[in-house]
């Protein structure tokens, strides 16, 4: 045996896998939990990581730190993906072998103590230099690997954005093509790589064969890096099991491979191609007892083809003997069965049930034939219940159109495809089920946050909060690290678990790297500053964060970012005069505008009297009536939008001389625009009706059915109009504009937060008609901020959407609001 080889049995025999089968089937009830996943595995040892994680582990290293402009706060924790050594990890598993990795979040994470030689990936940036050494790895005795000119212009893209997937497979074909055998050439670009894109078996299959080619430790090394990274996946352990059957001689050593991968993927729906691989090299070895055991478990569970197994089975029942088909243990128990009714009937021991006969004694006296004929019964019964619920889950799993992760987005169909069938998966209360099917989900969906987030909160639901942290660091740290979203999420459910340390380190690593000035970030740090007491943190947050926006030409935040404060100040601080004085410091920065100015209003609507009427009516004025010295852009409908909603202020709480003057204005200003508008409309409508009558008006030259029936019934009355398309005219309405509901930027940036938007009062609108809006709405909202966005697009809905899901135009977050 060699050396590869001893590891690789080391690593499965200290992961307690059993080969030898397992209990005997002595019943129907016996045979309905014949596998025993792991589910306490702990004290993995031995030079190779043994996967004892759960899909895609992420173990990390507590070195980092980041330093936001809020002061310094510590951002801990790198996820590596893909350990080449693990001299002490500890895979704590719970239900169904899945790692209890005792991650504390943002600030702190350890899972043993861990050596990497491999890949680590933090906030995007590979250690393996994919950043400004990339270009000039060095080789051992300090000199430099020898470049392409194409290498180095793909290496300077995939720096710049590591998320160029179509550079990265680029890169990684022009490496091969001149690399000449040089490995360290090929190290560098798999392992930054699969640094990135840790679920691409593909590439993890490739990288071991690469190493093969010299080294079969090294290969080994490489796949169980793969296993680590991409846990879940079919495909990885298929090749893992293709190459140690290919390179070892040991059945146990295969066996085990085979245990492990099957522990963690032997009830995926698509699982039938290991399976197949397993009976395949059994029946290389001619073991009739592993392969009955082998199709005994996977009648347990709904796989694809079952209905293959069960035939395969039968046969070989119908042509091998009962005794080459059970296992040793089943054997014996059979045995011990004959040995103890033998010894209660000589002692006269034997009960006898309904019928006169032991059960023992029946069970004693079966013939072979029969025994047989009760060894695939029991088996028989497995595979109809599991063909039953095959028939639940067969309309989810056929809708799966991409089992396999891919930057490309997914369509709607299949996104919701996959909520629908979690929420069947939970609603049925098989906790394992439900951990193997999100794992699953994660590897199709893992560009998603909403997926990763509803992981999260259904472990947390669960009290699961190892699993839930361990699903919140992938997603934080690996696979939607750039998106703002999952960190805002990741600070809510710190605070809420009572980690503000990690909350606060979660909201400043937006605010320093992942979007900054994003306006959602800044409001909800804020708030939570508040929550827990630090007022004047919360204010620095805004102040810090205005600041910055008045350093930028035209910023389209700031705005928002003023009211905001003075929003803050007022409602959660009861400060009156110094949300008046950051207005007014606003109107100072901000170029006048509609929704600005409707702020003003509203805020001022609020406010405690004496209200400042004459500084509202001196902005409104330059707005609505612009000069060489207050010049704007703003189009006629919105200045008299928001002459409307200032009238309407006033209205409420001004006095006759001020709604007057501005009501003057108002007339002069806007009233002949409103009625030339009016004379359009009603023009157009006039020539409309004019076209219709037209166009219904019978040719008089050909008879009409109508007239030949007036002709004959001269006396009936006429119920038939010559132009009945032509209605009676009315005067029309003036025209009543929506209200406007407020909407801010912020609450456009992610689509699963919506929490700011469903908490804030929205005011009622006038009902008046002569007026075109309403003074107590809040503004439109500006231009969505341009936040850094991943690489891939987001779906789009498709023709084939389902028929539920063609009212939406886009695909709903899962969770509205976490707040």
């Amino acid at each position: 045996m060699g050396d590869s080889e001893t590891l690789i049995a080391q690593t499965s025999s200290t992961m307690g896998y059993s080969t030898a089968g397992h209990n005997s089937i002595a019943s129907v009830d016996g045979a309905s939990n014949i596998i025993q996943e792991a589910n306490a595995i702990s004290g993995v040892t031995g030079d190779f990581p043994a996967s004892a994680t759960s899909a895609n582990a992420v173990n990390m290293d507590l070195n980092a730190s980041t330093q936001g402009p809020y002061g310094n706060k510590t951002y801990e924790g790198k996820p590596t993906v893909g350990m080449a050594n693990i001299n002490q990890g500890v895979a704590n598993f719970e239900n169904a072998g899945v790692v209890s990795s005792g991650a504390s979040g943002y600030d702190s994470f350890a899972n043993g103590s861990i050596t990497s030689e491999a890949v680590s990936a933090e906030n995007g940036n590979s250690s393996h230099d994919a950043g400004a050494s990339a270009a000039e790895p060095p080789l051992e005795d300090g000199s430099v690997l020898p470049m392409s000119g194409e290498e180095d212009r793909l290496w300077s893209i995939v720096r710049t954005n590591s998320l160029d997937f179509d550079a990265w497979v680029a890169l990684i074909e022009e490496t091969e093509k001149v690399a000449e055998g040089n490995l360290l050439k090929i190290r560098r670009v798999y392992d930054s790589f699969l640094a990135e894109f840790p679920l691409c078996y593909g590439y993890w299959k490739k990288y071991a064969e690469h190493e093969a080619a010299s080294s079969t430790e090294k290969a080994v090394e490489v796949y169980e890096r793969a296993v680590l990274g991409v846990t879940y996946s079919v495909d990885i352990w298929l090749h893992f099991c293709r190459f140690a059957i290919s390179k070892y001689e040991d059945p146990e050593v295969i066996r085990r491979l085979f245990e492990r991968g099957l522990t963690y993927v032997g009830t995926d729906y698509l699982s039938y191609s290991l399976w197949d691989e397993y009976i395949e090299y059994e029946y290389r070895q001619q073991d009739w007892c592993r392969i009955a055991m082998i199709y005994t478990r996977i009648f347990e569970s709904p796989i694809l083809y079952l209905d293959k197994y069960y035939n395969s089975f039968k046969e070989l029942a119908a042509n091998r003997p009962l005794s080459e088909l059970r296992t040793a243990e089943e054997a014996a128990a059979a045995a011990s069965i004959v040995s103890e009714v033998v010894d209660q009937v000589n002692e006269g021991e034997v009960p006898p049930d309904a019928s006169g006969q032991s059960p023992k004694l029946v069970s004693a006296g079966l013939t072979e034939a029969e025994e047989l004929e009760k060894y695939i019964a029991i088996r028989e019964e497995m595979y109809k219940k599991a063909k039953e619920f095959d028939s639940k889950i067969v309309g989810f799993e056929t809708a799966i159109g991409r089992p396999y992760f891919h930057v490309k987005p997914l369509n709607v169909t299949e996104l919701e495809n996959w909520h629908n069938y979690l929420n069947f998966i939970e609603r049925e209360g098989d906790f394992s089920k439900v951990v193997k099917l999100y794992e699953r989900c994660l590897i199709a969906c893992a560009n998603y946050p909403e997926y990763w987030i509803r992981y999260v909160k259904c472990m947390e639901a669960h009290g699961s909060m190892d699993l839930a942290e361990n699903a919140l660091i992938r997603a934080t740290q690996v696979f939607v690290k750039r998106q703002p979203e999952i960190h805002l999420f990741a600070a809510w459910f710190k605070e809420h678990n009572g980690d503000i340390v990690a909350a606060r380190a979660a909201y400043q690593l937006v605010h320093t790297e992942i979007s900054p000035g994003l306006l959602e970030a800044i409001i909800k740090h804020a708030n939570m500053e508040r929550r827990v007491g630090n007022l004047d943190d919360a204010l620095a947050v805004y102040e810090q964060a205005i600041a910055i926006e008045k350093g930028k030409e035209h910023s389209q935040a700031l705005p928002v970012l003023f009211a905001q404060y003075a929003r803050f100040l007022f409602l959660a601080m009861g400060k009156v005069e110094k949300a008046r004085e950051v207005l007014d410091e606003a109107s100072e920065h901000v170029q006048l505008s509609k929704p600005f100015l409707e702020i003003l209003i509203f805020m001022e609507t609020v406010m405690p009297l004496p209200k400042r009427i004459d500084h509202l009516d001196t902005l409104v004025e330059k707005f609505i009536n612009p000069n060489i010295d207050s010049p704007n852009t703003a189009s006629i409908a919105e200045r008299e939008d928001v002459s409307s909603i200032f009238l309407e202020f006033l209205d409420l709480v001004g006095d006759a001389e001020a709604i007057k003057k501005a009501h003057d204005r108002h007339l002069k200003i806007f009233l002949h625009n409103r009625m030339a508008s009016q004379l359009k409309k009603r023009q157009a409508e006039d020539v409309l009706a004019s076209d219709k009558s037209k166009l219904m008006k019978p040719d008089a030259s050909v008879p009409s059915s109508v007239q030949s029936l007036m002709g004959a019934y001269p006396g009936v009355q006429n119920q038939w109009t010559a132009g009945y398309g032509v209605q009676p005219q009315t005067w029309p309405h003036a025209t009543q504009a929506p209200a406007q509901q407020w909407n801010p930027a912020y609450a456009q940036q992610t689509a699963a937060y919506g929490g700011y938007t469903a908490s804030y009062a929205t005011p009622q609108a006038s009902t008046s008609v002569a007026q075109s809006a309403s003074y107590g709405a809040y503004p439109p909202t500006y231009p969505a901020q341009a936040a850094p966005q991943q690489s891939y697009a987001q779906p789009v809905a498709t023709a084939a959407a389902a028929p539920s899901q063609q009212a939406a135009a886009a695909p709903q977050a899962y969770y509205g609001t976490y707040y």
